[in-house]
């Protein structure tokens, strides 16, 4: 049983097998009812089997067990008989992925190549995640990505028992949600002009207008989607950085004391702009009302602020800035980005959701709710007893997340050295548009989300990992797919496998072996990964300039 990720125990029964026929039936109560309705649909399709309802205790049957964790789950295959045994429906969607997997890799085709064959191993098999947050992050602000790709990605990342999906919906490249109280980020600022082709170096442009855009239904679509797959899709809107699309379409929300503003466009190059939002109370009320009808949308408890890489010069220059940080009491520019993430981290806790945002937003502090300074005391100020929730995604390396655990914050570890994909995966000329350190699939499964100096309060903070696929050098999901797979596998299996916390100590080898199975299983998916011996030779770009950085990635 070649499974990915690895169950936390397995055992393959001799002469138990379940031979499925067009008698079979299936079987779940009205709890486990989305489980069982994605299970009858992907079998059915892939099979050409009814899969008809049946009786409790016969056939295959989804049964729910309260004393099991929400994503736990068992799975015993009989003559006869299979059940999942789950504690929620997530769980009940996890068995019913592996009880897929064990049918083979054509169980994961959209029409059936046979009529008859399709045979359940006896097994018993016992599992649960190590972590709660199994993430992946898509940037669709770089380079759009169409709804129906959106959804084959959420298909990509349920088999992989991956539950996070981080849609990153907003930067100085596009705005990609649509905001009805503010008509103009869809109209102007969804769309640029032209964009790089790989990195500046090169000096390449493609001279072709790139945008698009989700309607509000396509995202009610996209979440009910994930959400039938146990995802949750956690939204990205970066403030106060990364917004020269916003102020291109609304040019009032930047520094117009500074900078022509009226003038602006969706910014057509990759990196940061240095075009940043102004700290108005006007702006901070523009947000609020894109937070608004975010929230409507999205149910997820956690809301991504981003709060990174936000450029200072303007506010120095600006006066209306210097002057608002006057009036705030603060002392300087890093403490006015500080109180604008803090204003939005109470106002999203105000309304029940959680502020997650890049490791830059522990700079200034969130702990305490900020306050002006002459202010009453902190013990005199009812806010001042008001603790912040907000969680951080450590980016920048596991500094960031070591440093929150142990203030207290929930943490999730995605340090670019280690888990950004869109990092090249092998040295070489061969590989498209080569970004970053080279990170192989080795170098994946071996990463530890958990510092070993953390002690085992602080561990406990660590609620999860994401791996991050930012899309500056990937403009479809072809792209998406060579820089995520395999790699994402092993991923998947760091964030749900109670693997060694040692990374030396992990059973590659046998990972590897695994591997050799489950990339029939990306065949059938329709997955187009990297193959072990390199690119083929329509995957390559030659010619366009990347930025490799040599040697092993520090650590930090």
């Amino acid at each position: 049983m070649d499974l990915i990720p690895a169950p936390l125990s397995s055992v393959r029964l001799q002469d138990q097998d379940f031979p499925l026929d067009r008698s079979t039936t299936l079987t779940a109560p009205p709890a486990l009812a989305g489980a069982e309705r994605w299970l009858r649909t992907a079998l059915t399709a892939a099979t050409g089997l009814p899969l008809g309802p049946g009786r409790p205790g016969e056939g295959v049957e989804l049964v729910h067990d309260e004393t099991l964790a929400g994503e736990a789950y068992r799975l015993s295959v009989r003559p006869g008989r299979a059940v999942v045994t789950a504690g929620g429906p997530a769980g009940a969607l996890w068995g019913a992925q592996t009880l897929r997997r064990l049918l083979g890799p054509d169980a994961y085709r959209r029409a059936p190549l046979r009529d008859t064959g399709w045979v359940l191993p006896g097994v018993d098999i016992e599992d649960a995640p190590r972590f709660g947050w199994r993430g992946a992050l898509l940037d669709v602000a770089r380079h759009f990505l169409p709804k129906s790709d959106v959804l084959r990605f959420i298909d990509q990342l349920s088999a992989h028992k991956l539950n996070v999906l981080h849609l990153h919906l907003t930067d100085d490249q596009g705005w990609r949600v649509e905001i009805k109280r503010y008509p103009k980020l869809t109209e102007l600022a969804s769309w640029r002009e032209r964009s790089m082709v790989g990195y500046r170096s090169g000096q390449r442009r493609d001279d072709r207008p790139h945008g698009g855009f989700y309607t509000q239904d396509d995202l009610r679509e996209i979440i009910a989607y994930a959400a039938e797959r146990a995802i949750t899709v956690v939204p990205e809107i970066d403030l106060p950085g990364h917004s020269q699309a916003a102020i291109s379409a609304y040019p009032e929300l930047g520094n117009t004391d500074v900078v022509d503003t009226a003038a602006l466009g969706v910014w057509t190059d990759w990196g940061v702009s240095h075009n940043v939002l102004n700290p108005s109370e006007g702006t901070i009320r523009f947000f609020e009302g894109v937070l608004e009808e975010v929230l409507e949308l999205f149910p997820s408890e956690f809301v991504h602020l981003g709060g990174d890489e936000c450029p200072k010069e303007q506010w120095k220059d600006s006066a209306a800035a210097q002057e608002r940080i006057r009036e705030l009491g603060l002392g300087n520019e890093d403490e006015l980005q500080s109180w604008v993430i803090r204003h939005f981290d109470r106002w999203l806790a105000e309304r029940g959701r959680r502020l997650i945002g890049w490791d830059e937003i522990l700079e200034g502090g969130l702990a305490i709710a900020a306050g002006p300074k002459g202010a009453p005391t902190d013990s005199e100020r009812p806010e001042a007893r008001w603790r912040s929730r907000a969680a951080v995604s450590s980016w920048r390396g596991y500094g960031g997340g070591i440093a929150a655990a142990e203030a207290g914050h929930d943490v999730v570890m995605c340090p670019e050295q280690h888990v950004y994909l869109d990092h090249r995966q092998a040295p070489g000329a061969e590989e498209p548009i080569p970004v970053g350190f080279v990170r192989t699939l080795e170098d994946v499964y071996r990463f530890e989300p958990v510092p070993a100096q953390l002690d085992e309060v602080a561990a406990r903070r660590v609620i999860g990992t994401q791996a991050n696929l930012w899309s500056e050098f990937m403009d479809s999901a072809r792209d998406i797919d060579y820089r995520a797979f395999p790699r994402l596998a092993a991923f998947s299996e760091v964030a749900w496998s109670a693997l060694p916390t040692d990374p030396a100590e992990r059973d590659y080898a046998g990972f590897e072996r695994r591997m050799e199975s489950h990339r029939a299983v990306l065949d059938a998916l329709g997955v187009e990964y990297r193959p072990v011996d390199g690119p083929h030779p329509w995957q390559r770009r030659p010619g366009v300039a990347g930025r490799p950085i040599e040697g092993l990635p520090p650590v930090v």
